[in-house]
């Protein structure tokens, strides 16, 4: 197996677990990360998710070149993108997802990260787009999210140049939220997961949606999709049982009813 998937009560924990190979992706690898996205989206008692690689040397150095340059996949699978080795196929779920950050953080494996709602890195991080130096680009969303994600010029550098940069810059320039000794980074991120996955499942999930669907929205649009997720979760047990906790002064327990 090189994905683990394992658990720390409502939190998932998936780790890339090819460390001789600095947690590189390669086929076999995406078809199980894209299998234990499944799994967690269907299961109603995982509501966050950490996401790190094996090792403490990378987190995943993005695509193994050997498997994938060579052999690009045949044209008419263009028009299916669940077939494409895509690194963050089937990772539209909407439980957030922390990534932990352990390592190189290259190619795929930033395209990855910038899927993730959160990133801890460990100060040894680094990452870089290098793609562009091997005759190819940073696809799979690269181009798309990290343009999206920081201001055009940063992107526009990492993008062109491949070069690389460190955790500090990568928290300076948005990349990331925190910055930790690696030793920290796998529990930093478990922290902000449970922190999360003690909120209302079903409130936080809208909230992603809204916020992930609204991005290309007009302003009233998005408002307006607002105002119907906040009057449906007005019907909810757990909105119920949030207003009854305030109330009391108590701590809320949600079951995501």
């Amino acid at each position: 197996m090189t994905i683990n998937l394992d658990r720390d009560g409502d939190v998932a924990i998936v780790t890339i677990n090819r460390p001789d190979r600095l947690n590189t992706l390669d086929l076999p690898t995406l078809n199980e990360l894209a299998r234990a996205w499944t799994q967690i989206r269907d299961d109603d008692e995982l509501r966050a998710v950490v996401l790190t690689g094996a090792g403490d040397r990378a987190f995943c150095a993005g695509a193994d070149l050997r498997d994938f340059l060579p052999r690009p996949h045949p044209l008419r699978d263009l028009w299916n993108p669940g077939v494409e080795l895509r690194p963050d196929r089937g990772l539209d779920l909407w439980k957030p997802v922390i990534a932990a950050v352990n390592g190189y953080c290259l190619g795929g494996g930033l395209t990855l990260m910038l899927a993730a709602d959160l990133r801890i890195a460990s100060d040894t991080a680094r990452f870089a787009t290098p793609e562009i130096r091997h005759g190819i680009l940073a696809s799979c969303g690269g181009t798309q999210r990290l343009a999206r994600q920081i201001p055009h010029a940063l992107a526009m550098e990492l993008l062109l140049t491949g070069d690389q940069i460190d955790a500090e810059t990568a928290l300076r320039w948005g990349l990331v939220n925190r910055v930790v000794p690696l030793a920290e980074v796998v529990p930093a991120a478990l922290e902000f997961a449970h922190k999360i996955a003690a909120n209302a499942p079903m409130a936080v999930q809208a909230t992603k949606e809204l916020a992930v669907r609204s991005a290309d929205l007009s302003i009233d649009a998005g408002l307006r999709l607002e105002d119907a997720m906040v009057r449906l979760l007005q019907d909810s047990k757990d909105f119920a049982a949030g207003v009854e906790a305030f109330a009391q002064r108590q701590q809320a327990v949600f079951h995501g009813e």
